[in-house]
Protein backbone atom coordinates (compact mmCIF):
# COMPACT_ATOMS: atom_id res chain seq x y z
CA UNK A 1 0.00 0.00 0.00
CA UNK A 2 2.85 2.32 0.86
CA UNK A 3 4.64 1.52 -2.41
CA UNK A 4 1.46 2.31 -4.36
CA UNK A 5 1.09 5.61 -2.51
CA UNK A 6 4.72 6.49 -3.30
CA UNK A 7 4.15 5.74 -6.99
CA UNK A 8 1.13 8.08 -7.04
CA UNK A 9 3.15 10.84 -5.37
CA UNK A 10 5.98 10.28 -7.86
CA UNK A 11 3.59 10.52 -10.85
CA UNK A 12 1.96 13.70 -9.52
CA UNK A 13 5.37 15.28 -8.87
CA UNK A 14 6.53 14.31 -12.37
CA UNK A 15 3.43 15.86 -13.94
CA UNK A 16 3.93 19.09 -11.98
CA UNK A 17 7.60 19.20 -12.99
CA UNK A 18 6.75 18.64 -16.67
CA UNK A 19 4.13 21.39 -16.54
CA UNK A 20 6.65 23.74 -14.90
CA UNK A 21 9.20 22.97 -17.62
CA UNK A 22 6.62 23.85 -20.29
CA UNK A 23 5.83 27.14 -18.55
CA UNK A 24 9.49 28.03 -18.15
CA UNK A 25 10.19 27.13 -21.79
CA UNK A 26 7.31 29.28 -23.00
CA UNK A 27 8.41 32.16 -20.81
CA UNK A 28 11.93 31.71 -22.12
CA UNK A 29 10.76 32.02 -25.70
CA UNK A 30 8.87 35.23 -24.97
CA UNK A 31 11.78 36.54 -22.93
CA UNK A 32 14.09 35.88 -25.87
CA UNK A 33 11.76 37.89 -28.07
CA UNK A 34 12.11 40.92 -25.83
CA UNK A 35 15.73 40.47 -24.75
CA UNK A 36 16.71 43.41 -26.92
CA UNK A 37 14.73 45.70 -24.64
CA UNK A 38 12.30 46.65 -27.41
CA UNK A 39 8.61 47.01 -26.48
CA UNK A 40 7.58 44.70 -29.34
CA UNK A 41 8.19 41.16 -30.52
CA UNK A 42 10.44 40.40 -33.47
CA UNK A 43 9.55 37.21 -35.27
CA UNK A 44 9.06 35.34 -38.53
CA UNK A 45 7.09 32.33 -39.75
CA UNK A 46 8.71 28.98 -40.49
CA UNK A 47 7.83 26.60 -43.33
CA UNK A 48 5.04 25.05 -41.24
CA UNK A 49 3.58 28.51 -40.58
CA UNK A 50 4.50 28.60 -36.90
CA UNK A 51 5.79 31.78 -35.29
CA UNK A 52 9.57 31.79 -34.80
CA UNK A 53 10.86 34.54 -32.51
CA UNK A 54 14.08 36.23 -33.63
CA UNK A 55 16.54 38.88 -32.48
CA UNK A 56 15.37 42.41 -33.23
CA UNK A 57 16.32 43.44 -36.81
CA UNK A 58 15.76 47.13 -36.01
CA UNK A 59 15.82 49.14 -32.81
CA UNK A 60 14.16 52.48 -32.11
CA UNK A 61 16.64 55.33 -31.63
CA UNK A 62 14.63 58.54 -31.83
CA UNK A 63 11.11 59.99 -31.81
CA UNK A 64 10.53 63.28 -33.61
CA UNK A 65 7.65 65.66 -32.95
CA UNK A 66 6.73 68.96 -34.56
CA UNK A 67 7.20 70.74 -31.23
CA UNK A 68 10.89 69.76 -31.33
CA UNK A 69 11.57 72.26 -34.13
CA UNK A 70 11.62 75.94 -34.87
CA UNK A 71 11.37 77.56 -38.27
CA UNK A 72 12.39 81.14 -39.00
CA UNK A 73 12.85 81.63 -35.25
CA UNK A 74 9.27 80.58 -34.55
CA UNK A 75 8.03 77.29 -33.01
CA UNK A 76 6.97 74.89 -35.75
CA UNK A 77 4.12 73.49 -33.64
CA UNK A 78 2.84 69.95 -33.35
CA UNK A 79 2.09 67.85 -36.39
CA UNK A 80 -1.65 67.26 -36.77
CA UNK A 81 -2.86 63.95 -38.25
CA UNK A 82 0.03 63.64 -40.72
CA UNK A 83 -0.97 61.13 -43.42
CA UNK A 84 2.08 60.72 -45.64
CA UNK A 85 5.73 61.52 -46.17
CA UNK A 86 8.40 60.91 -48.79
CA UNK A 87 12.07 61.65 -49.47
CA UNK A 88 13.90 63.35 -52.32
CA UNK A 89 17.19 62.34 -53.96
CA UNK A 90 19.16 64.01 -51.15
CA UNK A 91 17.24 62.15 -48.44
CA UNK A 92 15.27 65.19 -47.24
CA UNK A 93 11.85 64.29 -45.84
CA UNK A 94 8.57 65.91 -46.99
CA UNK A 95 5.68 65.56 -44.53
CA UNK A 96 2.03 65.98 -45.49
CA UNK A 97 0.98 67.62 -42.23
CA UNK A 98 -2.68 67.12 -43.04
CA UNK A 99 -4.38 68.70 -40.06
CA UNK A 100 -2.25 71.84 -40.39
CA UNK A 101 -2.73 72.01 -44.19
CA UNK A 102 0.98 72.32 -44.89
CA UNK A 103 4.03 70.48 -46.22
CA UNK A 104 6.97 70.41 -43.82
CA UNK A 105 10.44 69.65 -45.22
CA UNK A 106 13.14 68.25 -42.90
CA UNK A 107 16.79 67.58 -43.72
CA UNK A 108 18.05 64.02 -44.17
CA UNK A 109 19.20 63.85 -40.54
CA UNK A 110 15.72 64.90 -39.40
CA UNK A 111 17.27 67.58 -37.23
CA UNK A 112 16.31 70.79 -39.05
CA UNK A 113 13.29 72.28 -40.79
CA UNK A 114 14.30 73.39 -44.27
CA UNK A 115 10.96 74.70 -45.52
CA UNK A 116 7.27 74.95 -44.65
CA UNK A 117 4.93 75.18 -47.64
CA UNK A 118 1.39 76.35 -46.96
CA UNK A 119 0.52 78.06 -50.25
CA UNK A 120 1.74 78.83 -53.77
CA UNK A 121 1.29 81.52 -56.37
CA UNK A 122 -1.60 80.60 -58.66
CA UNK A 123 -1.74 83.27 -61.37
CA UNK A 124 -1.09 86.06 -58.91
CA UNK A 125 -3.18 84.68 -56.07
CA UNK A 126 -1.85 82.99 -52.92
CA UNK A 127 -3.53 79.62 -53.21
CA UNK A 128 -3.58 77.59 -49.98
CA UNK A 129 -3.61 73.83 -49.40
CA UNK A 130 -6.53 72.16 -47.65
CA UNK A 131 -5.79 68.95 -45.71
CA UNK A 132 -3.22 67.42 -48.09
CA UNK A 133 -2.93 63.64 -47.60
CA UNK A 134 -0.18 62.66 -50.04
CA UNK A 135 3.21 63.94 -51.16
CA UNK A 136 5.85 62.80 -53.63
CA UNK A 137 9.05 64.17 -55.20
CA UNK A 138 9.72 62.98 -58.76
CA UNK A 139 13.09 62.14 -60.30
CA UNK A 140 13.08 65.48 -62.13
CA UNK A 141 12.63 67.27 -58.78
CA UNK A 142 8.99 68.26 -59.01
CA UNK A 143 6.85 68.23 -55.88
CA UNK A 144 3.47 66.48 -56.21
CA UNK A 145 0.92 67.18 -53.47
CA UNK A 146 -2.44 65.44 -53.08
CA UNK A 147 -4.40 68.50 -52.02
CA UNK A 148 -7.27 66.33 -50.84
CA UNK A 149 -9.54 68.98 -49.37
CA UNK A 150 -9.34 71.01 -52.58
CA UNK A 151 -9.87 67.86 -54.75
CA UNK A 152 -6.74 68.27 -56.84
CA UNK A 153 -3.09 67.35 -57.27
CA UNK A 154 -0.77 70.35 -57.17
CA UNK A 155 2.60 70.11 -58.94
CA UNK A 156 5.32 72.59 -57.95
CA UNK A 157 8.90 73.10 -59.02
CA UNK A 158 10.68 71.82 -55.94
CA UNK A 159 13.41 74.46 -56.00
CA UNK A 160 11.44 77.60 -56.76
CA UNK A 161 8.02 76.39 -55.50
CA UNK A 162 6.52 77.85 -58.67
CA UNK A 163 3.34 76.24 -59.92
CA UNK A 164 3.94 73.78 -62.71
CA UNK A 165 0.57 72.05 -63.03
CA UNK A 166 -2.77 71.37 -61.34
CA UNK A 167 -4.54 68.05 -61.95
CA UNK A 168 -8.23 68.18 -61.12
CA UNK A 169 -11.70 67.20 -62.26
CA UNK A 170 -10.67 64.17 -64.36
CA UNK A 171 -13.15 63.05 -67.02
CA UNK A 172 -13.98 59.55 -68.24
CA UNK A 173 -17.02 57.59 -69.38
CA UNK A 174 -16.10 54.92 -66.83
CA UNK A 175 -16.68 57.27 -63.87
CA UNK A 176 -19.95 57.13 -61.97
CA UNK A 177 -22.03 60.30 -62.22
CA UNK A 178 -21.60 60.91 -58.49
CA UNK A 179 -17.80 60.53 -58.58
CA UNK A 180 -15.88 63.37 -56.96
CA UNK A 181 -12.08 63.39 -57.30
CA UNK A 182 -10.37 63.31 -53.89
CA UNK A 183 -6.70 62.26 -54.28
CA UNK A 184 -5.05 60.48 -51.35
CA UNK A 185 -1.64 58.93 -52.14
CA UNK A 186 0.44 59.82 -55.20
CA UNK A 187 3.64 58.69 -56.90
CA UNK A 188 5.37 59.42 -60.22
CA UNK A 189 7.44 57.24 -62.56
CA UNK A 190 10.50 58.13 -64.67
CA UNK A 191 8.24 59.16 -67.59
CA UNK A 192 6.33 61.64 -65.38
CA UNK A 193 3.17 59.51 -65.37
CA UNK A 194 1.21 60.16 -62.19
CA UNK A 195 -0.28 57.27 -60.20
CA UNK A 196 -2.96 58.26 -57.71
CA UNK A 197 -5.08 56.48 -55.13
CA UNK A 198 -8.36 58.37 -54.91
CA UNK A 199 -11.03 58.22 -52.25
CA UNK A 200 -13.96 55.89 -53.06
CA UNK A 201 -12.34 54.82 -56.33
CA UNK A 202 -12.20 51.03 -56.25
CA UNK A 203 -11.65 50.30 -59.94
CA UNK A 204 -7.91 50.67 -59.46
CA UNK A 205 -5.12 53.22 -59.27
CA UNK A 206 -5.77 56.29 -61.43
CA UNK A 207 -3.10 57.12 -64.02
CA UNK A 208 -2.56 60.61 -65.42
CA UNK A 209 -0.33 61.40 -68.39
CA UNK A 210 2.27 64.18 -68.37
CA UNK A 211 -0.33 66.70 -69.56
CA UNK A 212 -2.50 65.94 -66.53
CA UNK A 213 -5.19 64.05 -68.45
CA UNK A 214 -6.64 60.89 -66.95
CA UNK A 215 -5.71 57.90 -69.13
CA UNK A 216 -6.65 54.62 -67.43
CA UNK A 217 -7.08 52.57 -64.30
CA UNK A 218 -4.01 50.67 -63.16
CA UNK A 219 -3.68 47.41 -61.24
CA UNK A 220 -7.38 46.53 -61.36
CA UNK A 221 -7.95 43.16 -59.70
CA UNK A 222 -10.14 41.06 -61.97
CA UNK A 223 -12.55 38.38 -60.81
CA UNK A 224 -12.74 34.87 -62.19
CA UNK A 225 -16.12 34.60 -63.90
CA UNK A 226 -17.95 31.31 -63.37
CA UNK A 227 -19.59 29.31 -66.18
CA UNK A 228 -23.00 30.44 -64.99
CA UNK A 229 -21.96 34.11 -65.08
CA UNK A 230 -20.62 33.65 -68.61
CA UNK A 231 -23.93 32.08 -69.66
CA UNK A 232 -25.89 34.84 -67.96
CA UNK A 233 -23.89 37.51 -69.79
CA UNK A 234 -24.90 35.92 -73.08
CA UNK A 235 -28.61 36.15 -72.36
CA UNK A 236 -28.60 39.41 -70.37
CA UNK A 237 -29.60 42.73 -71.87
CA UNK A 238 -26.99 45.35 -72.75
CA UNK A 239 -27.97 47.43 -69.72
CA UNK A 240 -27.70 44.44 -67.38
CA UNK A 241 -24.25 43.57 -68.77
CA UNK A 242 -23.00 47.12 -68.36
CA UNK A 243 -24.02 47.09 -64.70
CA UNK A 244 -22.06 43.92 -63.97
CA UNK A 245 -18.74 44.77 -62.30
CA UNK A 246 -15.66 42.98 -63.65
CA UNK A 247 -13.43 43.97 -60.78
CA UNK A 248 -13.19 43.33 -57.08
CA UNK A 249 -13.95 46.36 -54.91
CA UNK A 250 -10.39 46.54 -53.61
CA UNK A 251 -9.14 49.54 -51.71
CA UNK A 252 -5.56 50.50 -52.49
CA UNK A 253 -3.82 52.19 -49.58
CA UNK A 254 -0.16 52.98 -50.36
CA UNK A 255 2.21 53.48 -53.29
CA UNK A 256 5.89 53.45 -54.10
CA UNK A 257 7.87 52.96 -57.28
CA UNK A 258 11.24 51.31 -57.95
CA UNK A 259 13.96 52.60 -60.32
CA UNK A 260 12.71 50.30 -63.09
CA UNK A 261 9.24 51.84 -63.05
CA UNK A 262 7.45 48.98 -61.28
CA UNK A 263 4.75 50.22 -58.92
CA UNK A 264 4.46 48.68 -55.46
CA UNK A 265 0.92 49.07 -54.14
CA UNK A 266 -0.63 47.95 -50.86
CA UNK A 267 -4.28 47.01 -50.71
CA UNK A 268 -6.85 45.92 -48.16
CA UNK A 269 -7.22 42.13 -48.24
CA UNK A 270 -9.56 40.59 -45.68
CA UNK A 271 -8.36 37.09 -46.57
CA UNK A 272 -4.80 37.84 -45.48
CA UNK A 273 -3.41 36.28 -48.66
CA UNK A 274 -1.92 39.25 -50.52
CA UNK A 275 -1.69 42.80 -49.24
CA UNK A 276 0.94 44.10 -51.66
CA UNK A 277 1.44 43.96 -55.42
CA UNK A 278 4.25 44.73 -57.85
CA UNK A 279 2.70 46.12 -61.00
CA UNK A 280 4.54 46.23 -64.32
CA UNK A 281 3.98 49.08 -66.83
CA UNK A 282 0.94 47.19 -68.16
CA UNK A 283 -0.62 47.05 -64.70
CA UNK A 284 -0.11 43.30 -64.28
CA UNK A 285 0.91 41.96 -60.89
CA UNK A 286 4.32 40.29 -61.29
CA UNK A 287 5.27 40.00 -57.64
CA UNK A 288 6.88 36.77 -56.43
CA UNK A 289 5.23 35.12 -53.46
CA UNK A 290 7.98 33.01 -51.87
CA UNK A 291 7.76 29.55 -50.35
CA UNK A 292 4.84 30.29 -48.02
CA UNK A 293 3.11 32.66 -50.46
CA UNK A 294 2.70 35.02 -47.52
CA UNK A 295 2.31 38.57 -48.80
CA UNK A 296 -0.49 39.45 -46.41
CA UNK A 297 1.33 40.03 -43.15
CA UNK A 298 0.41 37.87 -40.17
CA UNK A 299 -0.61 34.42 -41.34
CA UNK A 300 -4.19 33.26 -41.10
CA UNK A 301 -4.47 29.58 -40.20
CA UNK A 302 -7.90 28.04 -40.81
CA UNK A 303 -9.34 31.53 -40.94
CA UNK A 304 -8.03 32.48 -37.50
CA UNK A 305 -4.93 34.00 -35.99
CA UNK A 306 -3.71 34.89 -32.54
CA UNK A 307 -4.02 38.53 -33.60
CA UNK A 308 -7.75 38.44 -34.47
CA UNK A 309 -7.86 38.88 -38.21
CA UNK A 310 -5.72 39.69 -41.20
CA UNK A 311 -3.17 42.48 -41.30
CA UNK A 312 -4.03 45.75 -43.01
CA UNK A 313 -1.15 47.07 -45.09
CA UNK A 314 -1.40 50.84 -45.23
CA UNK A 315 1.85 51.73 -47.01
CA UNK A 316 4.93 50.27 -48.71
CA UNK A 317 8.48 51.43 -49.33
CA UNK A 318 10.93 50.00 -51.86
CA UNK A 319 14.42 49.84 -50.29
CA UNK A 320 16.82 48.79 -53.09
CA UNK A 321 18.21 45.34 -53.97
CA UNK A 322 14.69 44.00 -54.34
CA UNK A 323 13.87 44.54 -50.65
CA UNK A 324 10.61 46.24 -49.69
CA UNK A 325 8.77 46.84 -46.40
CA UNK A 326 5.03 47.01 -45.73
CA UNK A 327 3.39 48.80 -42.81
CA UNK A 328 0.47 47.13 -41.02
CA UNK A 329 -1.79 49.76 -39.48
CA UNK A 330 -3.87 47.16 -37.66
CA UNK A 331 -1.10 45.96 -35.34
CA UNK A 332 1.74 48.38 -36.05
CA UNK A 333 3.96 45.72 -37.59
CA UNK A 334 6.59 46.22 -40.28
CA UNK A 335 6.91 43.25 -42.66
CA UNK A 336 9.98 43.13 -44.90
CA UNK A 337 10.30 40.92 -48.00
CA UNK A 338 13.00 40.18 -50.59
CA UNK A 339 12.60 40.13 -54.38
CA UNK A 340 11.52 36.48 -54.28
CA UNK A 341 8.73 37.18 -51.82
CA UNK A 342 10.50 35.62 -48.83
CA UNK A 343 9.60 37.18 -45.49
CA UNK A 344 12.85 38.48 -43.98
CA UNK A 345 11.75 39.81 -40.59
CA UNK A 346 8.84 41.34 -38.66
CA UNK A 347 8.97 43.95 -35.91
CA UNK A 348 6.93 46.77 -34.39
CA UNK A 349 3.64 47.00 -32.53
CA UNK A 350 0.88 49.19 -31.16
CA UNK A 351 1.08 50.95 -27.81
CA UNK A 352 2.27 54.05 -26.01
CA UNK A 353 5.87 53.01 -25.42
CA UNK A 354 8.80 54.31 -27.40
CA UNK A 355 8.95 52.40 -30.67
CA UNK A 356 5.24 51.55 -30.83
CA UNK A 357 2.41 53.34 -32.63
CA UNK A 358 -1.18 54.45 -32.18
CA UNK A 359 -2.13 54.65 -35.87
CA UNK A 360 0.83 54.33 -38.25
CA UNK A 361 0.12 55.99 -41.59
CA UNK A 362 3.29 55.90 -43.73
CA UNK A 363 6.72 54.28 -43.97
CA UNK A 364 9.96 55.47 -45.58
CA UNK A 365 13.61 54.40 -45.69
CA UNK A 366 16.62 56.70 -45.36
CA UNK A 367 19.79 54.71 -45.95
CA UNK A 368 19.78 51.88 -43.41
CA UNK A 369 17.14 53.59 -41.30
CA UNK A 370 13.40 52.93 -41.37
CA UNK A 371 11.11 55.80 -40.40
CA UNK A 372 7.40 55.54 -39.61
CA UNK A 373 4.82 58.33 -39.45
CA UNK A 374 2.06 58.12 -36.83
CA UNK A 375 -1.27 59.77 -37.64
CA UNK A 376 -2.62 59.84 -34.08
CA UNK A 377 0.57 60.58 -32.15
CA UNK A 378 1.68 63.10 -34.76
CA UNK A 379 5.30 61.97 -34.64
CA UNK A 380 8.01 60.15 -36.58
CA UNK A 381 9.75 57.07 -35.20
CA UNK A 382 13.29 56.36 -36.41
CA UNK A 383 14.60 52.78 -36.37
CA UNK A 384 18.28 51.92 -36.78
CA UNK A 385 19.34 48.55 -38.13
CA UNK A 386 20.88 46.03 -35.71
CA UNK A 387 23.66 43.57 -36.54
CA UNK A 388 21.04 40.89 -37.17
CA UNK A 389 19.03 43.03 -39.60
CA UNK A 390 22.14 44.37 -41.30
CA UNK A 391 23.48 40.86 -41.95
CA UNK A 392 20.20 39.81 -43.55
CA UNK A 393 19.97 42.97 -45.66
CA UNK A 394 23.53 42.60 -46.96
CA UNK A 395 23.21 38.86 -47.61
CA UNK A 396 19.98 39.39 -49.56
CA UNK A 397 21.62 42.21 -51.53
CA UNK A 398 24.52 39.92 -52.51
CA UNK A 399 22.10 37.20 -53.56
CA UNK A 400 20.10 39.77 -55.56
CA UNK A 401 23.31 40.62 -57.43
CA UNK A 402 24.07 36.93 -58.01
CA UNK A 403 26.93 36.71 -55.47
CA UNK A 404 25.62 33.68 -53.55
CA UNK A 405 29.09 32.56 -52.45
CA UNK A 406 29.95 35.98 -50.99
CA UNK A 407 26.84 35.82 -48.82
CA UNK A 408 27.77 32.54 -47.08
CA UNK A 409 29.85 34.20 -44.32
CA UNK A 410 26.97 36.59 -43.60
CA UNK A 411 24.41 33.78 -43.47
CA UNK A 412 26.66 31.79 -41.14
CA UNK A 413 26.80 34.75 -38.76
CA UNK A 414 22.99 35.01 -38.95
CA UNK A 415 22.80 31.37 -37.87
CA UNK A 416 25.02 32.16 -34.88
CA UNK A 417 22.45 34.76 -33.82
CA UNK A 418 19.39 32.78 -34.87
CA UNK A 419 20.18 29.09 -35.36
CA UNK A 420 16.75 28.22 -36.78
CA UNK A 421 16.72 30.89 -39.47
CA UNK A 422 15.42 29.06 -42.54
CA UNK A 423 16.38 31.83 -44.95
CA UNK A 424 20.03 31.62 -43.86
CA UNK A 425 20.08 27.86 -44.35
CA UNK A 426 18.54 28.24 -47.79
CA UNK A 427 21.04 30.98 -48.67
CA UNK A 428 23.98 28.75 -47.72
CA UNK A 429 22.39 25.83 -49.54
CA UNK A 430 22.00 27.87 -52.72
CA UNK A 431 25.64 28.95 -52.50
CA UNK A 432 26.77 25.32 -52.24
CA UNK A 433 24.44 24.49 -55.13
CA UNK A 434 26.02 27.20 -57.30
CA UNK A 435 29.53 26.00 -56.43
CA UNK A 436 28.73 22.38 -57.29
CA UNK A 437 28.84 21.01 -53.72
CA UNK A 438 25.49 19.25 -54.05
CA UNK A 439 25.81 17.11 -50.92
CA UNK A 440 26.18 20.10 -48.61
CA UNK A 441 23.56 21.96 -50.64
CA UNK A 442 21.08 19.16 -49.90
CA UNK A 443 21.94 19.33 -46.20
CA UNK A 444 21.25 23.05 -45.79
CA UNK A 445 18.27 23.17 -48.16
CA UNK A 446 16.63 20.37 -46.19
CA UNK A 447 17.09 22.31 -42.94
CA UNK A 448 15.70 25.39 -44.68
CA UNK A 449 12.66 23.41 -45.88
CA UNK A 450 13.15 24.51 -49.49
CA UNK A 451 11.76 21.60 -51.48
CA UNK A 452 12.25 23.10 -54.95
CA UNK A 453 15.96 23.80 -54.60
CA UNK A 454 16.47 20.56 -52.63
CA UNK A 455 15.04 18.64 -55.60
CA UNK A 456 17.47 20.43 -57.93
CA UNK A 457 20.41 19.65 -55.63
CA UNK A 458 19.32 16.02 -55.31
CA UNK A 459 19.06 15.52 -59.08
CA UNK A 460 22.46 17.10 -59.65
CA UNK A 461 23.98 15.04 -56.81
CA UNK A 462 22.52 11.88 -58.31
CA UNK A 463 23.85 12.77 -61.76
CA UNK A 464 27.25 13.58 -60.26
CA UNK A 465 27.36 10.18 -58.56
CA UNK A 466 26.52 8.50 -61.85
CA UNK A 467 29.23 10.46 -63.67
CA UNK A 468 31.82 9.76 -60.96
CA UNK A 469 31.14 6.03 -60.86
CA UNK A 470 29.97 5.32 -64.39
CA UNK A 471 33.48 4.23 -65.38
CA UNK A 472 33.63 1.72 -62.56
CA UNK A 473 30.12 0.51 -63.33
CA UNK A 474 30.84 0.06 -67.03
CA UNK A 475 34.13 -1.68 -66.25
CA UNK A 476 32.36 -4.01 -63.88
CA UNK A 477 29.67 -4.72 -66.43
CA UNK A 478 32.31 -5.40 -69.11
CA UNK A 479 34.18 -7.76 -66.79
CA UNK A 480 30.94 -9.52 -65.95
CA UNK A 481 30.04 -9.91 -69.63
CA UNK A 482 33.50 -11.24 -70.49
CA UNK A 483 33.33 -13.62 -67.56
CA UNK A 484 29.97 -14.89 -68.72
CA UNK A 485 31.26 -15.38 -72.25
CA UNK A 486 34.37 -17.21 -71.04
CA UNK A 487 32.29 -19.32 -68.69
CA UNK A 488 29.83 -20.27 -71.40
CA UNK A 489 32.63 -21.25 -73.80
CA UNK A 490 34.40 -23.22 -71.08
CA UNK A 491 31.12 -24.82 -70.02
CA UNK A 492 30.22 -25.82 -73.58
CA UNK A 493 33.72 -27.16 -74.26
CA UNK A 494 33.66 -29.17 -71.06
CA UNK A 495 30.13 -30.38 -71.73
CA UNK A 496 31.09 -31.45 -75.24
CA UNK A 497 34.14 -33.32 -73.92
CA UNK A 498 31.99 -35.10 -71.39
CA UNK A 499 29.47 -36.16 -74.02
CA UNK A 500 32.24 -37.54 -76.32
CA UNK A 501 33.44 -39.74 -73.51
Amino acid sequence: MKKKSNRIVFKVASAILAFAVILVSSAGIKAFASNSGEPYDSYNYDYWKYIHYTPAPYTVTRIIKGNDFTFEEQPLGAFSNPKDFCKDAAGNIYIADTGNSRIVVLNSDLTEVLRVITDFDNEGTADKFKKPEGVCVSSNNRLYISDTGNKRIVVLDNETEELYQIIKDPQSESFDEAFSFSPLKVTVDYADRVYCIAKNMFEGIMVFETDGQFSTFFGTIRVNISLWEKFWRRIATKEERSNQKLFIATEFTGLDIDPDGFVYATNVDATGIQGVRRLNPSGQDVIKKGENENLGGDLLIDGNTDYSGASKFIDVVYRDNGIYSCLDSKRGRIFTYDHEGNLLYIFGGLGTQKGTFKLPSAIEAIGDKIVVLDDTKGDITIFDVTEYGDLINKAVALRYDGDESQAVALWNRVLQLDEDNELANVGIGKAYLSSGDYENAMKYLKIGENKDYYSIAFKRYRNQILVDYIGYVLTGVAILVIALIVYKKFYKKRKGATENE
